[in-house]
């Protein structure tokens, strides 16, 4: 028989008895425990010729690193202590891979934005990240340790405190939960007696849908991406590469529902190129497309290769569709709003890719530039939104909540496992400076 919210908090208490709270706070690092062999194995499949892009970006600072080194914390976390509750993971849950993004309906939310490595797994892993992701983030900006602690440990609170209140809230009223703009401009102005920080400084607000992207080339109507090496390129045979680039997406179509696809239907593909994104998916097949309306009205999707979760060789039974349906399948489960154009492909070689588009995503917030108090109130508003998500995938919050607690014992748990594997990473991340230095690795410097 389904459980009341009051019995699944009891049940979740006496998960407890198995696994407490302070048991994760556990790090003690494995005397076989080799990082750089986990990166190069993460390699594998990648283009070659980005990879020194990738280990560019990664020894820029340890924080840089972190967000690289993935399948190394998925590694790390596997046999750590969890209190048995699986739900939807984010997978790769730091502080970037949260931001602004526009709904179809044209409103502006906060949100979980990136799932590349989502799968089925203990929850206990993303808060984990997260938290660390905060203790490295306040490194990067030197500030005061205290600050960096407050700021974690707000995170854990702001995810323990809003997953109480939705294992009490209506499923349909959680569904439809939204962490919308003017949502966290009040509760900043609340809590700081003034106008909003970061609502004030670095506003909610989405790029708009109409503007061609600064790399593209509308000079006498040739709708072109320019390209800027070696991060924005052309492959050399370009023909076949269109050839494949309009197979894909003609299957992509498919995957769309109809209204979508009546949408889709009224755009023509221009062009496309690969395009180097972000520090953990360098290397892997990333492309955008440049479509048109008959209108002139541009349209640029991203194309981002799917591959197996870091996280599946240690959650359990892998996906059982393609991965990029996995990624499609766990955006949808986990956030609020799902873009417009989300949808998943097979190219004619086999790759699998999801697509989205480009210009609804990770908008809003600077973290590089965030000072102790915007730091605190934005590891607030990832630690509310990771609580909905959780919530929102597995119908466990109650569940969750019953082990949580009231207390604060879960928070200062996470807060002693996220200062500990920060020191973890900070190590690893020297060994991959050693292994540049020796030329081991090979790292390529950006131009500024």
């Amino acid at each position: 028989m389904p459980r009341n919210a009051d019995q699944s908090a009891e049940a979740g208490r006496k998960l407890r008895s198995r696994v407490g709270r302070q048991r994760q706070a556990t790090w003690q690092t494995p005397k076989s425990r080799d990082p750089l062999r986990i990166l190069k194995q993460n390699d594998e499949g990648r283009l070659r010729d980005l990879l020194p892009i990738r280990y560019g970006r990664m020894v820029h600072d340890p924080f840089a690193f972190y967000r690289g080194a993935a399948a190394i914390m998925a590694s790390d976390l596997a046999p750590l202590p969890v209190s048995g509750i699986l739900t939807q993971l984010c997978g790769d849950c730091h502080l970037l891979n949260f931001g602004a993004f526009r709904t179809a309906e044209q409103r502006c939310l906060f949100d979980v934005n990136d799932f590349d490595e989502t799968a089925l797994g203990s929850w206990e892993w993303d808060a984990k990240r997260l938290a660390t992701s905060v203790i490295l983030a306040g490194k990067s900006l030197k500030l005061p340790k205290s600050k960096t602690r407050h700021a974690a440990l707000a995170s854990m609170r702001s995810y323990r405190e809003h997953m109480h209140a939705y294992a009490k809230m209506p499923v349909l009223e959680l569904w439809f939960d939204r962490l919308d703009e003017k949502k966290v401009e009040a509760i900043l102005d609340a809590a700081s007696g003034k106008p909003a920080r970061i609502a004030r400084s670095q506003k909610l607000t989405a790029k708009t849908w109409h503007a061609y992207p600064s790399f593209v080339s509308n000079a006498n109507d040739t709708h072109e991406i320019v390209d800027q090496c070696p991060l924005l390129f052309h492959p050399k045979d370009r023909r076949a590469f269109l050839a494949m680039i309009s197979e894909t997406f003609r299957r992509y179509r498919a995957t769309l529902l109809p209204d979508r696809k009546a949408l889709f239907d009224r755009f023509t593909l221009r062009d496309a190129a690969y395009k180097v994104v972000g520090v953990g998916s360098v290397g892997t097949r990333c492309l955008v497309a440049l479509f048109t309306s008959n209108d002139g009205s541009p349209l640029m999707l991203q194309i981002k290769e799917a591959r197996q979760s870091v996280l599946e060789t240690y959650a359990g039974a892998p996906h059982s569709k393609s991965p990029g349906a996995r990624v499609v399948d766990g955006e949808r489960i986990l956030q609020a709003a799902s873009d417009l154009f989300l949808g998943f492909a097979t190219d004619t070689d086999g790759h699998d890719y999801y697509v989205r588009h480009v210009h609804d995503v990770k908008t809003g917030f600077d973290v590089g530039r965030l000072n102790a108090e915007e730091l605190h109130d934005y590891a607030r508003f990832c630690g509310w939104s990771l609580a909905r998500a959780h919530a929102k995938a597995g119908g466990n919050a109650a569940l969750i909540a019953g082990y949580l607690g009231r207390s604060t014992a879960f928070d200062e748990a996470i807060l002693e496992f996220a200062e500990a594997y920060a020191k973890q990473n900070d190590e690893d991340y020297e060994r991959l400076v050693e292994a540049v230095r020796k030329k081991k690795i090979i790292a390529a410097k950006e131009p500024d």
